[in-house]
């Protein structure tokens, strides 16, 4: 069998352009296929061949060479690897655009990428099939601010990642300031409930439909939330695998991610976080295409259970092409 080319797509648009080049290093290391780069640079523009590996090197591209759609022979690849992060990447569009190509690529499709960028629909699909989530409430922007539980809370945008844009509000004097923040990158806020004395919790989902899942992993940090310096600068996060739980709350938490990955109509992989507080679970969010760094919590948990990040590459190709 001739072994399937792969074109890996990094950078992008959104303001987690830079982790992406990071996953990217992990991925093009270890990928047991051959595979290509191409780089979508903030502005846009794409950068292929030797641009796109100098942007690698450089880990950021401000500008590209190439105005959409690049002119890259598509026919030459069996896969398509998006492994950008958050908008123009992560909720669809890419992934639209590859449906039109009839281009086999990693990870979620157009409706499941859309729907779990955005953190308000996601809670609402979760709610609506029982699957416990903290207390929100959605705001956009220009409406009066209306809040039905007592501070402390969280505000967030409701389609960014990576921590950008969200504040911890003690008190309602703080909350214009916080929906200002989080309306600077989307029109829609999500405020939710601060829970007492949270432990976070991971586990990643592999399949198409019926996932198989991980081992379930613990975060501790010292800072007041998992920011966005928190998750990406070594040692100010501690990742514990497998996380210190009873065997039951472990089981609780897989048997949930694999319910919401399956209603949610997700492919290839995701990586499906929870708070477990005063005894109760609550799925936070979910991951469409997770971080992909050698460290990053996603390949790290598959490895626990035995499968060593080339051969989770492995199995996102086989995945995709199936």
């Amino acid at each position: 069998m001739v072994a399937p080319r792969v074109l890996l797509i990094a950078g992008g648009r959104s303001l987690e352009h830079e982790v992406s080049f990071l996953s990217a290093q992990g991925v093009l290391e270890h990928m047991p296929f051959p595979t290509d780069l191409a780089v979508i640079a903030k502005d846009g523009r794409w950068l292929l061949g030797e641009g796109a590996l100098e942007a690698l090197r450089e880990g950021v591209a401000p500008s590209g060479a190439h105005p959409f759609p690049p002119p890259l022979d598509w026919g030459a690849y069996d896969v398509v690897f998006p492994l950008l992060h958050g908008r123009f990447g992560e909720d669809g569009t890419l992934q639209g655009f590859l449906e039109l190509l009839g281009k086999p690529y990693v990870g979620a499709g157009v409706a499941a990428s859309a729907l779990c960028m955005d953190k308000d629909l996601t809670k609402r699909v979760l709610a609506q099939a029982g699957i416990p989530v903290v207390p929100w409430v959605a705001l956009y922007r220009g409406e009066a601010p209306w809040v039905p539980f007592e501070p402390p809370f969280f505000v967030k945008p409701a389609n960014t990642g990576s921590s950008i844009g969200i504040s911890r509000v003690e008190g309602y004097a703080q909350l214009e300031e916080a929906l200002a923040e989080a309306f600077r990158h989307d029109v829609k806020a999500v405020v939710e409930k601060a829970l007492p004395g949270v432990r976070e919790l991971e586990v990643g989902v592999l399949g198409n439909v019926f996932g198989e899942v991980s081992p379930v992993g613990e975060v501790r940090y010292q800072a007041p939330f998992y920011d966005y310096e928190t998750k990406y600068t070594p040692g100010r996060a501690e990742l514990l695998i497998p996380a210190p739980l009873d065997p039951g709350t472990q089981e609780t938490v897989q048997e949930l991610a694999l319910k919401a990955y399956k209603l949610l109509g997700l492919r290839g992989m995701a990586r499906v976080d929870f708070f477990l507080a005063e005894g109760e679970l609550y799925l936070n969010e979910v991951n469409t295409i997770p971080g992909f760094t050698p460290t990053s919590m996603f390949p790290r948990l598959f490895a626990a259970g035995g499968l060593p990040y080339p051969e989770l590459l492995r199995r996102l190709v086989e995945l995709a092409l199936e």
